[in-house]
């Protein structure tokens, strides 16, 4: 089945959902710490001053997790392992909703995201903008985006200018001689997104839409003077962390390092000499970002690594474990001042960050993060939905809500682009063609 062919919950479209209609929507987190699956039921909504870009409430009706394998800093490196997780999850979600599903969205955290900015114009001759123009001139910066090794995730238009003229958000039925738009379109490498496809499919369910995970855990953990005044989000999950900056309501950039929570976690194990899952406890429970003046007092137990139960733990001073732990956080964090600095901004960003995944929650973060970014930090819990179980709540779900959330944002896309950008990529055939010949017969 082609994965934009039709289904039973009259989602496969990813139209912008204006409608009266209530919608179910499935979606898969596939990570390096966990695999998500969660089915939400999507009801239209009154506008609201709460959360004004939502057009559905979202209850989420069918949740499963399982702890993840096969998948190491968000890429799938052993397909069988992975496919069994997805099953579990996918059948726990089925049986606590009461209904099956055969397609869904997923994250893209692998295959080296790319964030570009492209340019396109056209020539208006004085005359008005039609929604014409508005085609020709995405088309003109779509194409330029255009390789052969990469597939585009996104394509949103950030801005569009009149003779020169910048910052105009809706020009349709002005009048000018030259029609610009600056286009940021976000790649991955094609061989990953494949994989990443491939392990869905074994599993017998099809992918009905691929989200950027910077991308997903922004739309669930940003309240909206964030999102409008501009603000990075910073998801810090077990084998990557991904970094998403929004600014005036839309993703202006986004990327992803290839570090996490499972890294100090590795460390620990290494530096105590114990086994992962040990390391794992210790970090959560008495795992600190910050320095304390107790450390040097409390002594920590460490199991060891044999089978032998005869063996003693050892007993280590606290503040060995806490300069393990620091040491690999304030190496991520650096590494992320620098993507952002890099990335040109660093302005855009101002002062405000938000921490949301599962490796936000190490204690101390984030305190470390605000020493370190120099910014105002907090953590970013999934905002607006309903039917989580306490469990679910925190910030390690992130990307699966935002992921839920997506296609009522799904229009902001410059859609009327993609048809043509996304034949050529696939060369008229594939997955990402008959995405191409979906989207040029939806809209």
């Amino acid at each position: 089945m082609s994965i934009f062919g039709s289904s039973h919950f009259g989602l496969p479209r990813l139209k912008p959902l204006n409608s009266k209609r209530s919608h179910i929507v499935s979606v898969l987190d596939i990570g390096s710490t966990k695999v998500v699956c969660m089915i939400g039921r999507l009801t239209p909504r009154p506008e609201s001053e709460i959360l004004p870009g939502r057009t559905h409430s979202i209850e989420i009706i069918g949740l499963g997790h399982q702890r993840s394998r096969g998948v190491k800093n968000g890429v799938v490196v052993d397909l069988d392992a992975a496919e069994s997780v997805v099953r579990l999850a996918v059948d726990a979600a089925e049986r606590m909703a009461g209904l099956t599903i055969d397609s869904l969205i997923v994250n893209v955290s692998a295959g080296r995201l790319q964030s570009d900015i492209y340019t396109g114009t056209i020539d208006l001759g004085g005359q008005e903008v039609e929604a014409a123009d508005l085609r020709k001139v995405l088309t003109a910066a779509g194409q330029r985006s255009l390789r052969q090794d990469r597939a585009i995730l996104h394509s949103l238009p950030t801005g569009y200018s009149l003779d020169g003229e910048r910052g105009i958000r809706d020009p349709l039925s002005m009048y000018g001689d030259v029609l610009g738009v600056d286009m940021h379109v976000l790649t991955a490498e094609r061989t990953a997104l494949k994989n990443l496809e491939l392990c869905v499919n074994r599993a017998h369910l099809s992918v009905e839409g691929m989200v950027a995970t910077p991308y997903a855990s922004g739309l669930s953990a940003l309240v909206d003077d964030e999102v409008e005044l501009g603000c990075a989000c910073i998801d810090m999950g077990g084998g990557t962390t991904a970094i998403s900056v929004f600014a005036e309501g839309k993703l202006v950039h986004a990327d992803a390092v290839a570090l996490g929570g499972h890294h100090v976690t590795t460390d620990i194990a290494r530096g105590l000499s114990t086994r992962i899952e040990d390391a794992e406890r210790l970090k959560v429970v008495h795992g600190s970002a910050l320095p304390n003046a107790s450390d040097e007092s409390d002594i920590v137990a460490v199991p060891p690594i044999g089978e032998d139960d005869r063996d003693q733990p050892t007993h280590v001073p606290r503040a060995l474990l806490s300069r393990i732990v620091r040491a690999r956080i304030e190496e991520t964090l650096e590494l992320i001042r620098d993507r952002i600095q890099r990335s040109g901004f660093s302005p855009i960003v101002g002062k405000r960050i938000v921490l949301t995944g599962g490796a936000s929650q190490l204690t101390g973060l984030p305190e470390a993060a605000r020493r370190i970014l120099a910014r105002n930090v907090r953590v970013g819990r999934p905002l607006g939905v309903s039917g989580l179980p306490a469990a679910a709540k925190g910030a390690a779900f992130s990307t699966a809500v935002g992921l839920m959330i997506y296609p009522q944002v799904a229009e902001l896309e410059a859609h009327s682009t993609q048809g043509g950008m996304l034949a050529s990529l696939a060369g008229g055939n594939g997955r990402i063609a008959r995405m191409g010949q979906w989207l040029k017969e939806s809209f």
